[in-house]
């Protein structure tokens, strides 16, 4: 019995899987069981951003798993606490303060979780508490009840009605359509400054600064979900660096660890001490093994790294670009960094599956949108090579239209 029979024998069916069996990963390249060579730009969702089985993070992996794997949250761990000032120092800095969770999920549902809470300390007129959460039209805030909830996109609400009391959806980029929802019991806005899942939009500047100052004039939490487009993804450590906009709270997970799973809430000083005993907990949120990688990642985002996303970058939007100019089937370009969106005239799947069978990796988020997430080691011969094989799949999608 090959893997794929076994998946299809004993794992429940809730993913859609690539007919792919994957071997080995190194670097930015991935090998299936039958030996198959590919070039991955997806990086597993933007997880593996330094490269598979990065050595310097597999180095600080392979020591801490000769220290101790798991001691519980009841007790001090060294990995977490250098975790925690590494990921403040290179964000808020003085006053700010981490939970760590396992996952971009769990790192939201903190986030929330905070948000509520403040709610309770910053009653309405008539002594209530505050508890609504605006966030966004075809946002993704993670798979459990409360972040599900969160998110803007009906096709996930489907499954779980009675949906989690209350989230209400604005338009991306329209401030005025945030400024209507705002009524005595809002808390907090939570938004993604890249919208991945949603067709890989960007935010506007001007709207981000907006959404500041509004949430500075009704004393609202101002929260931005980082998970797949922090980590140095956009060519700064994170993507709200871009905008000169600083949230009150913000989350990771993905690449934090590169592949290991991680998450992390990370809330500025005027409320880093909100949360106290009792308030939240995770067995193995802040597990050492993942804190141990982390710390690695950290101190390889480094200035000279972040200059050399962005370069990469250049490069392979200029390559796109030209592609623009040669298929008119590429409508848009979108891009901060290495997050890079590509909007068709095209069914993005029959892309995705060409691209797949030349042995590129690739994927779409929306019925029309292309997402590239490389890893930050690909080299120009890569870029290249995946230019060549988007080429051949426009060049055969647009012959059958």
């Amino acid at each position: 019995m090959d893997t794929k029979q076994k998946e299809a024998k004993y794992l429940m069916q809730t993913y859609k899987r690539f007919d792919i069996a994957v071997r080995k990963a190194k670097g930015q390249y991935i090998w299936d069981e039958n030996g198959k060579k590919y070039t991955d730009f997806f990086s597993g969702i933007s997880v593996c951003n330094l490269g598979h089985c990065n050595p310097v993070v597999n180095s600080a992996i392979k020591k801490q798993l000769d220290i101790f794997l798991h001691v519980s949250n009841l007790y001090y761990a060294k990995p977490q606490a250098d975790l925690a000032k590494e990921l403040v120092t290179k964000s808020f800095g003085k006053g700010a303060k981490v939970f760590l969770a396992n996952s971009g999920a769990e790192a939201n549902e903190g986030a929330i979780k905070m948000a509520r809470k403040f709610g309770k300390q910053h009653k309405t007129k008539n002594n209530q508490d505050k508890y609504e959460i605006i966030t966004f039209k075809n946002s993704f805030h993670g798979r459990t009840l409360a972040t599900l909830s969160a998110t803007g996109q009906e096709k996930f609400h489907k499954i779980i009605t009675p949906l989690v009391e209350k989230f209400v959806f604005a338009d991306f980029n329209n401030i005025n359509s945030v400024k209507k929802l705002i009524n005595e019991k809002t808390v907090a806005v939570m938004i993604e400054p890249f919208q991945c899942e949603g067709g890989m939009i960007p935010a506007d500047k001007d709207f981000l600064k907006q959404l500041r100052l509004l949430c500075d004039k009704n004393n609202l939490l101002l929260i931005f979900d980082e998970i797949q487009c922090g980590m140095g993804r956009t060519g700064k450590f994170l993507a709200w660096q871009h905008y000169g906009v600083k949230p009150d709270i913000f989350t990771l997970a993905k690449s934090l660890a590169n592949g290991l799973p991680l998450g992390a809430v990370v809330a500025d000083k005027k409320i880093a001490n909100l949360f106290v005993f009792g308030d939240h907990g995770s067995t193995f949120g802040g597990n050492p093994v993942s804190c141990a990688a982390g710390l690695a990642v950290l101190k390889l985002m480094n200035p000279k790294l972040l200059k050399e996303v962005s370069n990469k970058a250049k490069y392979f939007v200029k390559k796109l670009n030209e592609l623009k100019k040669k298929y008119p089937s590429i409508k848009e370009i979108r891009n901060i960094g290495l997050l890079v969106g590509v909007e068709l005239d095209l069914t993005a799947k029959d892309i995705v599956e060409f691209c797949l069978n030349k042995g590129l990796l690739i994927n779409s988020p929306k019925e029309h949108v292309l997402r590239f997430l490389p890893s930050f080691v690909i080299t120009k011969k890569d870029m290249d090579f995946a230019i060549k094989i988007l080429g051949d799949a426009l060049k055969c999608q647009t012959s059958k239209k």
